[in-house]
């Protein structure tokens, strides 16, 4: 199982944006779709779906969230056609972020936001060349501009199997915000590419909750771990979900959530959800009691 998975957030169009990202990509597809009763939001639809082999998932859950720039997906393309034509899927209905074209540090490519607000970094890269096809890319801005070097020193300390592999600097004068330092960072976390960059412009948006990262934990070990590590502002604690200390939602759940929520007689699965719904933090003990009715 992938340990860490960018999960989406939309008000009612989780399902209609995945199945239009698996169009765009080989070896993509729908895993699965679920239907959570009674959660604030009211019935919730959950979806999982894999893109070019990675995991992803997907909730609609009503308009309290709103995905910007601040997290994109950046794409490894093997061809100018293959930009041309993702690029032309997405701009329908979508905002152009930087014009598709040739840049010092790739010959063609372009930044758009698509219908449903998600933002993808479209680049050439050359051919067969291995790396990951989308790589998860953060925007730090506002408050936190200037802070990716911080950031990413941080997570790789935090998370196993990781490694910084750049860290590209701004030159003086070059970034219009005073506060931006670097403007390309590659890391990884479990072995899973990331990137990163200060905002060499100034902007209005911030991390939120639209996009975050899903953290599989195998046990309450592990989930008090991150949960120690990561929360960092208490009123974002609910239903597994933290927010770091530079504004990055994290979601630390079992990696058997499905199994937890979903599976038993009806009767356990709604002690088991209103057990849920009540916690800030994981507490699987607390929730296999919930199942047996030893509330």
């Amino acid at each position: 199982m992938q340990k860490i998975i960018p999960h989406l957030w939309y008000d009612k169009e989780a399902k209609e944006a995945a199945t239009f990202y698996i169009s765009l990509f080989d070896n993509s597809k729908i895993l699965n779709a679920t239907i959570m009763e009674g959660t604030p939001s009211g019935d919730a639809e959950s979806i999982n779906f894999k893109l070019a082999g990675q995991q992803f998932a997907a909730i609609s859950a009503g308009p309290y969230f709103k995905l910007n720039a601040s997290i994109s997906l950046m794409v490894a393309c093997n061809s100018v056609e293959e930009v041309n034509t993702k690029w032309k899927a997405l701009s329908e209905g979508g905002a152009v972020m930087m014009e598709l074209g040739e840049y010092p540090f790739s010959k063609w490519y372009g930044w758009i936001q698509d219908r449903f607000g998600l933002s993808w970094q479209l680049m050439l890269v050359d051919n067969g060349k291995a790396v990951q096809k989308i790589t998860p890319n953060m925007l730090f801005s506002n408050s936190v501009c200037g802070k990716t070097e911080e950031a990413v020193k941080f997570y790789a300390e935090v998370f196993e199997n990781s490694e910084i592999e750049l860290i590209s600097k701004y030159d003086k004068g070059e970034a219009m915000s005073s506060k931006a330092k670097v403007n390309y960072t590659a890391f990884k976390l479990f072995g899973i590419n990331f990137s990163a960059m200060d905002n060499g412009n100034d902007a209005d948006f911030d991390f939120n909750e639209a996009f975050s990262f899903i953290i599989n934990c195998d046990d309450q070990k592990e989930i008090d771990y991150y949960w120690d590590k990561l929360s960092a502002v208490p009123e974002a604690e609910q239903c597994g979900w933290v927010k770091d200390k530079f504004g990055v939602s994290w979601q630390i759940i079992p990696s058997n959530i499905d199994e937890l929520l979903l599976n038993g007689t009806k009767d356990e699965i709604k002690r088991v959800t209103e057990a849920f719904l009540k916690m800030k933090k994981f507490d699987l003990n607390a929730l296999e009691q919930a199942r047996l009715g030893h509330q």
